[in-house]
């Protein structure tokens, strides 16, 4: 039986919004944070393997993490899976069905998650009245397309051992940066079928290449996931390193 998540009232209100405390994300004007406030219509809450958002699915709102980790991905008629990107707290869900009018794509919950939900009919109006948050919007795409972009050259090009040592190097990165992983949180909560799923690689070949990372030094296995020992490792055995970036966006 799928698992529903579940629309709440508003509890965490825009001008007590965590996100906005950090300095990861760029302030918004008196004038936008109105908006918002205005904009958010109440939050959804997700327990892990709840789904979202549904392929072919017109949804009426859209959504920004406000806490904890999802994924988006699309499966074949025969079950097949792929994990096109991870979720974390100020990535906006279901902008692509506001503009296409159908999901491309789903979305699961991986932790609990809280999201806060927007009507997508003011959307317009955001871009005619607030260019600032239009702009914000167009960035966030944009983000989003170029992460793709790395995802792609790593399954068509980096080996096994390389493409492993990315994903994990880019989650520590996107988590650091949402500010739910640190130096004293490295747990990726991602299981081994996750990565194979991403990753294009079979669940035995997976394994073995995670076992050699931990051989390393470079990460420990845990249950249902890992713990990052070595971020900069990962990095040089993957040959990525993450773009410098000013104060990212979120709606």
């Amino acid at each position: 039986m799928a698992i529903e998540p579940r629309q709440t009232p508003i509890r965490v209100s825009c001008y007590d919004c965590p996100l906005r405390q950090m300095k990861r994300f760029r302030p918004f004007t008196e004038a936008e944070l109105e908006f918002v406030a205005t904009f958010k219509r109440g939050e959804l809450v997700a327990d892990p393997g709840t789904t979202v958002l549904v392929e072919g699915s017109r949804s009426a709102h859209l959504y920004t993490v406000l806490s904890g980790w999802g994924f988006r991905y699309k499966i074949l008629e025969d079950g097949r899976r792929q994990i096109l990107n991870y979720l974390v707290p100020g990535d906006m869900i279901g902008l692509q069905g506001a503009v296409m009018a159908e999901m491309q794509h789903s979305v699961e919950a991986l932790t609990p998650m809280t999201l806060c939900v927007f009507e997508r009919s003011r959307l317009f109006s955001l871009f005619e009245h607030h260019a600032g948050l239009g702009f914000d919007l167009t960035w966030l795409a944009a983000r989003e397309e170029s992460i793709l972009d790395e995802h792609l050259l790593s399954i068509g090009r980096r080996s096994a051992l390389e493409r492993s040592s990315y994903l994990l190097a880019f989650l520590f990165h996107r988590g650091a940066n949402a500010g739910i992983l640190g130096d004293n949180h490295r747990y990726i909560p991602v299981t081994q079928m996750h990565f194979a799923d991403t990753l294009g690689l079979s669940i035995v070949h997976t394994n073995k290449t995670l076992k050699k990372l931990a051989d390393r030094g470079l990460i420990r296995w845990r249950d249902r996931g890992c713990d990052i020992l070595d971020p900069q490792g990962l990095q040089a055995l993957a040959g990525w390193m993450p773009a410098e970036q000013p104060a990212r966006p979120f709606i």
